[in-house]
């Protein structure tokens, strides 16, 4: 029985780049970064060191060398947070490219790109 997701894996062109702005822009942290089998970097990043459920960023270039028919999409990912009208504002001014904030019945919503253009979204919880 499945009790719980773990990691999702996002598969990025630039590693380095895209774990920048998960820290530095959304105030994520890495959990580890290494190098499996001597080519392969794992780089797995989070909200806190202590979430149960971490992000991994694999080169894309490399998984579609080992696995051609894998998807290599992002998926749709709905991030909840807190303060989410402030959250907004303050993506706007760091830069961030933002959607619109919209007031939908479940709570604040909007989504945002990180810097490969990947889109995710934030709804108030």
């Amino acid at each position: 029985m499945i009790n719980k997701i773990g990691q999702i894996m996002l598969y990025v062109e630039n590693q380095a780049a895209v774990r920048d702005f998960w820290v530095e822009k959304l105030g994520f942290v890495v959990v580890s970064e290494e190098v499996v089998n001597g080519e392969i970097q794992w780089i797995e990043i989070a909200p806190t060191k202590e979430a149960e459920t971490t992000f991994v960023l694999q080169n894309k270039q490399k998984v579609a060398e080992m696995n051609p028919d894998m998807n290599l999409g992002t998926p749709s990912i709905l991030l909840f947070g807190k303060n989410v009208a402030e959250l907004y504002e303050s993506y706007k001014k760091r830069g961030i490219t933002v959607g619109e904030l919209v007031d939908l019945p479940m709570g604040l919503v909007f989504n945002f790109a990180d810097n490969e253009g990947n889109y995710f979204a934030i709804c108030e919880k």
